[in-house]
């Protein structure tokens, strides 16, 4: 799964980057948060959870436009915990964080997104936990050490999503922003190999040239989408572990991407070679 990510390049860069045609980050949007999320709602964060608002890029007519705009590769921040359209509240959205790319164009929660709503979700890189061999944590169970995983090449990392829009009913006025939820998910696939030695599955992250047949709305026939999922070659990606600070959701900082030293490592196995690292 994926259940952590870094996303700290500023909103000017993406814009470039992803070639965006319209900045739509300071637009309202609901959020699902009790409290004000930290740091604040667009701003760089090393370790963004779910339910937290991200930078997401999407194609779509923008909101308001005259009768006849085409669709524009926008950013926009979406709350990352899919809500499917008939779900009866948005709690559904905090089991939704991820779709498997195996299932995504057969599942009935995804489906509809799959083949209508895809977007792509900015990252530095992310976050997996991978369970020691050999050493037991104070309940006898397995140490788990987070590893940082990013491009090898430092390209921007691009994670193949989907998003999907929920009607809140209570609200009467549906041009109050409150009165919708923009959500999504990210779609993950098999570990390839070496990444399979921290966690099973990973990411679906595209090449920046199949950027925009995944954001083309009008790519709606299921084996097109379903070719844009096939496996890439491995070796794209370096991986490195980290501090446990990041098992705390509130932890933050550009800290949490500080590579660990041989010596703090306990029962680590090296995702490159399969040895394991400390006692």
């Amino acid at each position: 799964m994926c259940g952590r990510y870094a996303a700290a390049r500023d909103q000017a860069d993406l814009a470039l980057e992803f070639e965006v045609d319209v900045v739509a980050t300071g637009e309202p949007s609901r959020s699902v948060l009790a409290a004000a999320q930290d740091p604040p709602v667009g701003e760089p964060d090393w370790n963004v959870a779910p339910s937290k608002q991200a930078p997401v890029v999407l194609t779509r007519v923008p909101r308001g436009a005259p009768e006849g705009t085409p669709p524009m590769r926008q950013l926009r921040l979406l709350t990352w915990g899919l809500v499917p359209a008939w779900a009866t509240d948005v709690k559904t959205g905090l089991r939704m964080i991820n779709a498997r790319a195996e299932t995504l164009l057969d599942k009935g929660a995804f489906v509809r997104a799959a083949l209508a709503r895809r977007a792509l979700v900015p990252a530095d890189g992310w976050y997996e936990w991978q369970a020691s061999p050999t050493v037991t944590d104070a309940k006898g169970r397995a140490r788990r050490q987070p590893f940082f995983i990013h491009r090898g090449d430092g390209a921007p990392v691009a994670f193949a999503g989907v998003y999907e829009f929920w009607r809140d009913r209570a609200i009467d006025d549906p041009d109050d922003p409150r009165a919708w939820l923009t959500s999504f998910a990210i779609v993950t696939t098999a570990a390839e190999p070496g990444l399979d030695r921290i966690h099973d599955r990973q990411p679906v992250v595209l090449e920046p040239e199949d950027w925009a047949a995944w954001l083309d709305p009008g790519r709606t026939d299921a084996p097109s989408v379903g070719r844009l999922l096939a496996p890439r070659a491995p070796g794209r990606f370096a991986a490195y572990p980290v501090s446990t600070a990041v098992n705390g959701a509130r932890a933050n900082g550009p800290h949490l991407l500080d590579p660990l030293s041989a010596g703090e490592l306990r029962g680590v196995v090296d995702p490159t070679t399969g040895e394991v690292l400390g006692s």
